[in-house]
């Protein structure tokens, strides 16, 4: 601390620190930052036969809340305290400078450490002495109590208003706009949402799909927020599209904690795709793909299930001396005992070769083939049409992304404007290479046409193929063709229910064996 020579007082540096919880105002001219710093300078005014002295340096924190100390210009004004810098700090308020008891303690403890006093223009006290400490206690408990009493009523509203199905605000997801706070249904996004279930249950594992998704250069929502800082648009990762396939948003519902409730926006996944997505997503466990531990090479895990319980079947075993055995058996039986389920357990080997032998005979049965013809033309048909919505899709992206390109190429003054500048080109061209695959894809399949010549010729070949697959590959080609399998031992019946593509996906996959063969 040095002197003041006219006065023959000590020189007290004043710095005047502000602060506002919300940037809502601060783009204009004089704002609440600006009013705090003049009623402080005044006041500092006022004390200069004491020696106070403002420095010229701005320790402006807006739109930081006051519950934290994670705040830039707090954190300068700390390092300025502690180099010696400053021997007052001035505030409108104390919640200005903290709402935090635990938080203000620290503060407290570093001015007491580097001895630098603490004032506030509307609250008189003195830090120095044991009252002046009690007073300032008293007023942070009650800035605390009344930041406790904000937060409350803003996660009671935030409940009240999903509890009615309204949209409470954040980020916003894909397949949706935002507009006068509610969410509204993006045609273009929400087909490629619908399409990303599909493709799930297509490929059955959550890396499969992401590798597909990430070939088509799809991703995450893109949006700009109100500073102008542009957010996602990033590839996907099995962890953001495990959170797209769990979203409850895109089945017409809103979630808040445990509950779900019904929303006042559209759906965009049918009911029925939603909860087979999430059906799959059980059944494969967390890490969501076939890629779940299956050492003993249980054929049918996941997919037998016990008819007269209505649960699902696991895969077992017992051993004696050298040989094991395995089982399938009852979920019900497990947990509630043998007497609780008529057929509580079923040999594995035994239900098998029976599903196997089932499969088999689908090459031998011209209904079947004719019905495979079908399912083939209508898969091919459905996804001409899911082409041509990307196509149509990219092609809006395209525009969106070369007018953003203008308008950024524009900008004179823009803190990131050449980052953004080559990550829209790089978008772009990714964008092209896409829809050049897409147009390739849409002649291949125009082109595509598979007879019963073709069918028969290539399930004919299922029984050597079978023999030359190693154990893993089998269970792989029976998830890409069964959906479930249903065990009544009662009455000796067992049902095989397949997925609606299944029959093209196992031909599909014959084909490709038999080409890598040759």
């Amino acid at each position: 601390m040095r002197r003041n020579k006219q006065l023959d007082v000590p020189t007290v540096r004043c710095a005047i620190y502000t602060r506002k919880s919300t940037e809502e105002g601060l783009e204009q001219e004089f704002n609440s930052l600006d009013a705090q710093r003049e009623s402080a300078e005044a006041f500092i005014a006022s004390q200069q036969h004491e020696g106070w002295q403002c420095l010229p340096e701005h320790y402006d924190d807006g739109g930081f809340t006051g519950g934290n100390m994670d705040r830039p210009a707090l954190r300068r004004l700390l390092a300025d305290i502690k180099a010696g810098k400053i021997d007052c700090v001035v505030v409108y308020k104390v919640d200005r400078l903290s709402r935090s008891l635990l938080d203000f303690a620290k503060l407290m403890e570093v001015f007491d450490t580097t001895e630098t006093s603490f004032c506030s223009v509307t609250q008189q006290f003195n830090t120095a002495t044991s009252m002046g400490r009690l007073v300032l206690n008293v007023l942070l408990s009650f800035a605390q109590f009344e930041r406790e009493m904000i937060s409350e009523r803003v996660r009671d509203k935030i409940a009240a208003s999903r509890r009615r199905g309204k949209w409470s605000g954040g980020m916003p997801i894909l397949g949706y706009t935002v507009k006068d706070r509610k969410l509204v249904v993006d045609k273009v996004e929400s087909e490629r949402v619908r399409q990303i279930f599909q493709l799930y249950l297509d490929y059955q594992s959550l890396l499969s799909t992401v590798t597909e998704l990430n070939r088509r250069g799809w991703t995450t929502k893109r949006w700009t927020t109100k500073k102008g800082t542009h957010r996602g648009g990033k590839l996907f990762t099995k962890n953001s599209l495990y959170a797209l396939l769990t979203n409850v948003t895109y089945a017409g519902k809103i979630k808040y904690k445990d509950e779900v409730h019904n929303g006042e926006h559209e759906a965009i996944v049918p009911d029925e795709l939603f909860a087979k997505a999430q059906t799959l997503l059980a059944r494969n466990g967390h890490t969501g793909g076939r890629a779940v531990r299956n050492k003993h090479g249980a054929l049918l895990k996941g997919l037998l299930r016990c008819s007269p319980c209505g649960c699902a079947m696991s895969h077992t075993y017992t051993s004696k001396g050298n040989r094991r055995y395995r089982y399938y058996v009852c979920g019900t039986a497990q947990q509630k005992g043998w007497s609780e389920c008529p057929s509580p357990s079923v040999p594995a080997g035994e239900i098998e070769r029976f599903v196997v032998d089932q499969i088999k005979c689908i090459g031998r049965d011209p209904d079947v083939i004719a019905e495979t013809v079908q399912q083939v033309r209508r898969q091919t048909e459905e996804g001409i049409e899911r082409l041509s919505h990307e196509r149509l899709a990219l092609q809006q992206q395209l525009r969106d992304d070369n007018n953003e390109l203008q308008n950024t190429a524009a900008m004179t003054k823009h803190v990131d404007r050449v980052s953004r500048l080559a990550d829209l080109q790089d978008r772009i061209r990714a964008t092209e290479r896409r829809l050049t695959k897409v147009d390739n894809e849409l002649i291949s399949l125009n082109g595509e046409l598979l007879d019963d010549t073709e069918v028969t010729k290539v399930l004919a070949e299922f029984d050597q193929l079978w023999e030359a697959l190693a154990p893993r590959e089998q269970a792989r080609m029976l998830e890409l063709l069964i959906e479930r399998v249903e065990y009544d031992g009662d009455r000796g019946n067992v049902s095989l229910t397949f997925h609606p593509c299944g029959i093209k996906s196992l031909t599909d996959e014959l084909a490709n064996h038999r080409e890598d063969a040759a």
